[in-house]
């Protein structure tokens, strides 16, 4: 018998940075295949959730390196990198 959990949406929790990717690494470790394919659905969907959890907060991470720059330069860098990484998350790479 699959048990589903159902959770209400407008509440969150915070974890630690490192505690979100061990979740994903440990994640895409799992044979998947072995299961269900409820379990299956359910898995791709948190996967694909906390994959776009994790770019977003790379993307956040580096819209703030051009707010914290020093300089003209490496704010023209830093603004050069985040446009090339927010093309990338576009373009599902």
């Amino acid at each position: 018998m699959t048990r589903r959990l159902i959770m209400n949406n407008s509440i969150y929790v915070k974890i630690p940075l490192h505690l979100l990717f061990q979740i994903i690494y440990l994640l895409e470790c799992v044979d998947i295949g072995l299961y269900d394919q409820s379990v299956q659905i359910d898995y791709n969907n948190v996967l694909f959730a906390l994959n776009k959890k994790k770019e977003a907060l790379e993307l956040r991470e580096a819209y703030s390196r051009i707010i914290r720059a020093n300089d003209d330069g490496s704010r023209q860098s830093a603004r050069m990198q985040y446009l090339e990484q927010k093309r990338l998350l576009q373009e599902g790479f």
